[in-house]
């Protein structure tokens, strides 16, 4: 009789886990809601189909490489350089897969990958805090997937209603503002640390500076200066705080 007990447990503590989830990431979806327009809206902008627009979403589900993909794809960048571009702009996804392996590694191989393509910034950022400091339940990765799958959700269905909205603004009127607006937006609250704030600095001014070069490989330019920058600066930190 202790089965179908342990079993309704469970299964409580997983719905916990996953409300849990939902309402930790509702307050960032503020930002995420706007974002997921913006994109909808660029992407027509850009020259992409409105299925393609809105595919995006579900397959790519990565709000910056996306609009770096469109803004890209507007201006007629070779593929090869549109896919070094997005996959630099990627690399942080590993660094957050990293962070919560630890605690999802005896997770079945299908949960594993489910929540692996749930992984986002915002996600990351709403569950980590549950993984690093609260009670290492078997149902926590729940709380996860609750996380992913709001954030997710909320994007599919900004990405359409951006769609929507593009569909109805003239092509004369230019957006591409609106590119460097939502990521500044983005960025200055994540800017905690020095180290953080050379990294943005120097990413700022190499890609002002690299502004001529072909197939806008100023971003890949920019993005590898900030990381090398970032480093050097967290590494000297380091150093200076042992001595004293």
């Amino acid at each position: 009789m202790t089965a179908p007990a342990e079993f309704g447990a469970h299964e409580a503590s997983a719905r916990a886990e996953f409300v849990a989830g939902v309402k930790a990431e509702l307050p960032l979806l503020l930002g995420v809601v706007p974002f997921g327009l913006i994109f909808g809206v660029l992407g027509l902008a850009a020259g992409l189909p409105a299925w393609a627009v809105i595919a995006m979403s579900s397959v790519v589900f990565g709000g910056s490489s996306q609009v770096v993909f469109a803004q890209l794809w507007g201006a007629q960048v070779p593929p090869a350089v549109i896919t070094a571009t997005v996959g630099v702009v990627n690399l942080r996804h590993a660094l957050y897969s990293a962070s919560v392996a630890q605690y999802l590694r005896d997770l079945p191989l299908r949960w594993r990958v489910l929540l692996a393509y749930l992984l986002t910034d915002e996600a990351y950022a709403a569950a980590i805090p549950r993984f690093a400091q609260g009670p290492a339940t078997p149902a926590r990765h729940w709380f996860l997937f609750g996380t992913g799958f709001t954030l997710w959700a909320s994007w599919q269905v900004s990405t359409v209603v951006g769609v929507l909205m593009g569909a109805a603004i003239p092509a004369a009127w230019s957006l591409d503002f609106s590119i460097a607006l939502t990521f500044i937006a983005l960025l200055l609250p994540g800017i905690r640390r020095r180290s953080e704030l050379v990294a943005a600095l120097v990413a700022g001014a190499v890609a002002l500076a690299a502004q001529g070069l072909p197939h806008k490989l100023w971003i890949i330019a920019a993005a590898v200066a900030g990381i090398a920058a970032g480093a050097a600066s967290r590494r000297l930190d380091k150093a200076v705080h042992h001595e004293q």
